[in-house]
């Protein structure tokens, strides 16, 4: 951002010299305050400018969550109804054998654990602007060349076996990704169609090798991976989770994103994905290396993805096992979008799609389990329709607005 503020040919450092506060479409955002004012108005001003800013963008980003989650919960009500069903029955079984108990709720973060790993794949290409639709794929080659590693690769001690399928299955997902990057930033192609049809080639590729030369005779299945792989099980350690699938890759998820939160907030790399993410001009104009960035967010996505069957293949079956990811990679989109590209707000949105895809299950003995599929496209198209109704609304505060009775700070900071 030197160019922008420090150059020489800074537009923001010319026009702040010759006191405009900014450049004309920007002063009127901004509210820059008048030097005619004294401090204390232009101090309560600003404050009061401050505190709507707060406010509003408080609503802005929890309002769609907020609005599409209840009335779609309450849209499935009038569903079950419909199909002849109480609805309190209904939530009464589902928040129950979900949340109700330890060995429900461990279900619940099983489920939700790929989820937060897709999730944080398709933030981090969204926070380039680039739509990351290949997770899925990613997902499968990133599991498969785990498993392989972990049942035809050399026997090494613990944790370093582990250590090895965990870094082939994100090196697989990475270089798949890096596809779509490379493609983008080298013709402009869109990521768009390059990852849903990279989805396909990855599933039938996986399977043709499946078949073909590594699954055991009569089965859609590999070996079972070395026990030097193989995460940890709760259900070793906690009595209370006995026969819980919930393994140490939750642990894993939740660490990346932690780690993510810090990358993407407090780094000189997370900072010019933001930049490139308000679009490419503004990213050359700063001096980035656009092209490098979109391969290198790509790479990022693709190894987090890549690490998605984790869960399942080294934690739970420890084996890989055709047509694993169950639409994970594209209930991940879902995920990000609730949690707003945020990594540590992916973990609460995972465990929200965790419980409607495990409470599909719960609830299977008095509605078919799909009326919870539906209902986790039904919030989707809510969120999407109250984001921009929301964005419509003059919410946005300008800079030294202030409530009545307080005085405001003029609107362009013109001096008289």
């Amino acid at each position: 951002m030197t160019s922008l503020w420090h150059g020489p040919r800074g537009r923001w450092a010319k026009c702040f010299r010759k006191g405009r506060g900014g450049p004309a479409g920007d002063r009127a955002a901004l509210r820059v305050p008048d030097r005619g004012l004294d401090a204390s108005d232009q101090g309560r001003g600003l404050n009061a400018g401050l505190r709507a800013t707060a406010r509003n963008a408080l609503i802005l980003s929890a309002g769609p969550v907020v609005l599409s989650v209840g009335l779609g919960l309450l849209l499935a009500a009038v569903a079950v109804r419909a199909l002849g069903t109480s609805p309190s029955e209904f939530y009464s079984r589902l928040f129950t054998g979900t949340l109700g108990s330890v060995y429900g709720f461990s279900q619940v973060l099983f489920k939700a654990t790929p989820l937060l790993f897709t999730g944080l794949a398709v933030a981090t290409a969204f926070r380039a602007r680039l739509f990351n639709i290949g997770a899925e794929g990613q997902m499968v080659v990133g599991g498969f060349a785990m498993a392989w590693v972990g049942f035809a690769g050399p026997v090494l001690p613990i944790p370093l076996g582990l250590l090895l399928a965990l870094a082939a299955g994100a090196f697989a997902g990475a270089a798949w990704g890096a596809i779509p990057g490379l493609i983008r930033a080298r013709t402009g192609g869109s990521e768009v169609i390059v990852t849903i049809m990279l989805n396909f080639i990855a599933v039938a590729l996986v399977n043709w090798l499946l078949v073909t030369r590594f699954a055991l005779p009569e089965t859609v299945r590999t070996a079972e991976v070395h026990a030097s792989a193989w995460l940890p099980r709760f259900s070793d350690h906690v009595g209370a989770l006995r026969g819980s699938p919930l393994n140490g890759a939750l642990g894993l998820g939740i660490l990346l994103a932690v780690v993510l939160h810090v990358v993407l907030g407090r780094t000189v790399f997370g900072f010019s994905l933001r930049v490139l993410g308000e679009g490419a001009t503004q990213a050359r104009y700063a001096g980035l290396p656009v092209g490098r960035l979109i391969v290198q967010a790509m790479l990022l996505s693709g190894a987090l993805a890549g690490l998605a069957g984790s869960s399942f293949i080294l934690g739970y079956k420890r084996y890989y096992e055709g047509d694993f990811s169950s639409g994970a990679g594209f209930t991940g989109i879902a995920v990000a979008l609730l949690a707003r590209n945020r990594p540590l707000f992916l973990i609460p949105s995972a465990i929200f799609f965790g419980v409607l895809s495990y409470g599909g299950l719960v609830v299977n003995s008095i509605v078919p389990r799909e009326l919870l599929e539906v209902l986790q496209a039904v919030i989707l198209l809510l969120f999407i329709v109250f984001d921009r109704l929301l964005q419509r609304l003059p919410l946005r505060p300008r800079w030294g607005q202030a409530p009545s009775g307080d005085p405001a700070v003029p609107a362009t900071g013109e001096t008289p």
